[in-house]
């Protein structure tokens, strides 16, 4: 019998049941209506908009019926909303594009009776770029997408070194979870003022957000300046504040070319360390400095992304204008449709089939579109995830280790995951329907923030470790799959404490990838209490002096919000 996830996973993503690709909310139901099912908070606001609507994240495992939402018209009415809930006992969840898999805004199924979510992207939308001084800046409203701030940099010849690869997110989710792209300097590149190789939150100057004054017993808006310390704990805050706005430092626009190649051997990209040539991902990091892969399980090439700077366009590339220039990677087609359909409907051994076609449409379409040689200003070749993408679930990670430990990582992730791949298939079992991708960044060195003091990002996952200055890298694994696919719980979590076992010592540590899944048990994502209770705060712990680590930043944010209402029942075991 198909699950239920399964069945959403399928008419929201696939489109194989209802024709679609992307996933909206079905129903919004103003509060005075007849047709509501939730009790209307009491006292709320008249001036605010409110209704109920459901929720549901990217890839579909997370789903609410329904659950009061709110679209506050400027900073002032987050204010408003925020002391209403104190006094009535409701917990507020800034709520931007849902695109997320970890339960941070709300845990699947969960009791939202006294839950408002709080609609960034209704007004807090402002842009305004700052090219007045020595420094550009940029203040951005949370809720505005990364594709407008994106355009609106161009426009005025500005941008950042890496951006994550989907426009559809906000610029508050971006740094609530200290989201990245593919960086660091490549061969012979010099370090450019106002750019940042680590996530984008190293790159907050200042940011607002809504805090409890203790003096006047209500929430009230505050800016902290990059060098104030209690910014560590809102710099990757991961919902347990409210940021409204924030200012940015960017950097000069760049022209980028980007080579896809799918003729690679994934034993030549994964190689062993000492046979590791130019085509492998350390040689490729080496020459280019942004480069991400894209492996399919069961199939011999991986689609491999290169970015490289080009002031000038290449005689064999073509100029792009716009971004999202892989079609065939946001659309299924009939084949891969009617393979879906098959695994969904219990016919698991179709998946290396269904791996292979995923890389054969890869291939085709980058030929057939003229998109395997493109350039352009950078967001135009670093955006290419769309709404309309297959969505699956994904457990990711971020290893922190020196530049010249990179292949070793890579090689010794790949020959596990191969290796537990095969142990699944000789049972008849194929938990992973999706790629590994792999991504390579800096770290979240403050020397690279245009302001005298500036503070780390405390909960971020590339945060350097002051005790291994040689740690100077990280390294992103994502490993997905279709929600719901059979054991892939089970090989998720074997692999997760296969990973925090692997990179340790003075070789490498690992950290969460917050938006992706981690915590995992054999029957699911983010409830290993071993995990969210020890592991993951060790992690952010060692190798930290005491009073700038993960400690620091629960007390930071307990501060300045004692009474927990940016919070939920997740966080509430998370971050105590």
């Amino acid at each position: 019998m198909k699950s239920e996830s399964r069945r959403r996973f399928l008419s929201a993503s696939a489109g194989v049941t209802a024709g679609l690709f992307g996933w909206a909310p079905r129903f919004r139901i103003p509060v005075a209506s007849a047709g509501s099912t939730l009790p209307a908070p009491p006292g709320f606001p008249p001036a605010i908009s409110l209704y109920q609507q459901a929720y549901q994240n990217w890839s579909g495992q997370i789903f609410v019926d329904g659950v009061w939402t709110c679209a506050p018209t400027d900073a002032a009415d987050v204010v408003t909303v925020a002391n209403w809930a104190y006094q009535n006992g409701y917990r507020l969840r800034a709520k931007g594009m849902a695109h997320n898999w970890s339960p941070l805004l709300l845990p699947n199924r969960a009791d939202v009776s006294k839950t408002l979510l709080v609609d960034t992207t209704a007004h807090l939308t402002h842009v305004r770029v700052d090219t007045a001084g020595a420094g550009k800046t940029v203040t951005v409203g949370a809720g505005t997408t990364m594709d407008r701030l994106l355009e609106q940099l161009e426009a005025r010849g500005l941008g950042f070194a890496a951006i994550p690869s989907a426009g559809d997110l906000t610029v508050g989710g971006v740094l609530a979870v200290g989201a990245h792209g593919a960086s660091v300097r490549g061969r012979g590149e010099s370090p450019v003022a106002g750019q940042s190789h680590g996530s984008l939150s190293n790159a907050i100057l200042s940011l607002t957000a809504v805090v409890w004054d203790d003096a006047q017993k209500l929430y009230v808006l505050r800016t902290f300046r990059r060098d104030h310390p209690d910014i560590r704990a809102f710099l990757v805050h991961l919902g347990r504040t409210f940021v409204t706005d924030v200012t940015l430092q960017v950097a000069s626009n760049a022209r980028v070319r980007c080579e896809s190649w799918y003729d690679i051997p994934i034993g030549t990209v994964f190689a062993p360390p000492a046979s590791a040539g130019p085509h492998s991902l350390a040689g490729l990091v080496e020459q280019s400095g942004r480069v991400e892969v894209i492996w399919f399980p069961f199939t011999a090439t991986p689609w491999i992304k290169v970015w490289s700077l080009a002031p000038d366009k290449p005689s064999m590339s073509r100029e792009v204008r716009s971004p999202y220039n892989y079609p065939f990677a946001n659309a299924l087609d009939e084949r891969a449709s009617n393979f879906l359909e098959a695994i969904n409907a219990g016919n698991a051994a179709l998946t290396p089939l269904l791996m292979n076609l995923f890389m054969v449409l890869a291939a085709t379409g980058l030929a057939f579109t003229g998109a395997r040689d493109v350039w352009g200003w950078s967001k135009d070749v670093m955006l290419y995830v769309k709404p309309t993408t297959l969505r699956v679930g994904a457990a990711g990670y971020a290893v922190v280790t020196s530049r010249n430990n990179t292949q070793r990582v890579v090689w010794e992730l790949y020959e596990e995951y191969r290796r537990r791949i095969a142990a699944y298939q000789a049972k008849g079992q194929f938990p992973m329907a999706g790629p590994l991708e792999v991504r390579v960044t800096g770290l979240d060195h403050v020397s690279e923030v245009q302001m005298p003091g500036a503070q780390p990002p405390l909960l971020s996952s590339s945060r350097p470790r002051p005790d291994h200055p040689e740690w100077d890298t990280c390294i992103w694994f994502d490993m997905q799959s279709l929600p719901a696919m059979p054991h892939a719980d089970a090989f998720y979590a074997e692999m997760e404490r296969w990973i925090w076992a692997n990179y340790s010592g003075n070789y490498a540590t690992v950290r969460p990838n917050w938006p992706k899944g981690w915590g995992f048990t054999p029957a699911s994502g983010w409830a290993d209490r071993t995990a969210l209770t020890r592991f993951i705060p060790d992690s952010f712990r060692a190798g930290q002096s005491q009073g700038d680590d993960w400690d620091t930043a629960v007390a930071i944010l307990d501060a300045y919000d004692p009474n927990r209402i940016f919070a939920n029942a997740f966080l509430d075991t998370l971050l105590p």
